[in-house]
């Protein structure tokens, strides 16, 4: 018996970390792939979808409805757990030529960065800030969570204690998560995010998912406002 979507779509992710799905349909047979895959998570404001298209008054913020570069991250690191994967449903992507997701591998990162480094990333814990009540999450960036790392990750947190700052914000090392180490770290893991990385322009009308627990994304800049994706969080 052939497998069915969803599972040539887990083997892919369990393969190379991430996939491209195309041909789907639209929209809705999007929705019912990724509920085959696993369970929707509320997002930041409390929706299963967040609108990824450009919002007038983000233009300051590295955020995902402005039109600016949003430097390497994991999803939702204060959330416990955080997302298994995430996806983006692309109804129309930017015509400039930019607004690509970028993705690193983790098992490509690990072999790529010094020894320190890696320490670094699986010694001290990080207060990673979280929903509401719960608090935040204390853990390593990089820690062994039911048999498997867990990659929890932010240049903006690293750099100026913020998931989503001011573009021109100035934070001393020392109110910062790990100090001059962490915004040296934050620059080194960005510099070979860079050197590394898988570019994918998302088409119109196809889905990308990742194991967002394994996978650093960030997105190029873009100047096409009619850029609209739809993201989803899914829990394992």
């Amino acid at each position: 018996m052939p497998p069915t979507p969803a599972e040539r779509v887990r083997a892919t992710l369990s393969t190379d970390g991430y996939a491209l799905v195309d041909c789907l349909g639209g929209q809705r047979q999007a929705i019912e792939l990724l509920q085959d895959i696993g369970r929707f998570i509320p997002q930041y404001g409390n929706t299963v979808e967040h609108e990824v298209v450009y919002r007038p008054g983000n233009d300051g913020r590295a955020y995902s409805q402005s039109r600016n570069a949003i430097r390497a991250h994991t999803e939702a690191p204060g959330w416990d757990p955080s997302p298994r994967h995430l996806a983006l449903y692309c109804h129309r992507q930017a015509r400039c030529g930019g607004g690509h997701t970028d993705l690193l591998d983790w098992q490509v990162l690990e072999k790529v960065l010094g020894v320190a480094e890696v320490e670094l990333l699986s010694g001290p814990t990080l207060s990673f800030p979280g929903p509401g009540p719960a608090g935040p999450v204390v853990t390593a960036m990089l820690a062994d969570e039911g048999g498997r790392p867990i990659l929890r990750f932010s240049y903006n947190l690293l750099t100026a204690a913020d998931y989503d700052p001011p573009l021109d914000a100035v934070v001393e090392p020392d109110a910062l998560p790990l100090g001059q180490d962490g915004i040296d770290l934050a620059h080194r893991v960005s510099d070979l995010f860079d050197q590394y990385r898988v570019s994918v322009l998302v088409p119109d009308g196809a889905l990308l998912i990742w194991d967002n627990q394994r996978m650093l994304h960030a997105r190029s800049q873009y100047e096409d406002v009619g850029r609209h994706l739809t993201r989803y969080w899914i829990a394992a």
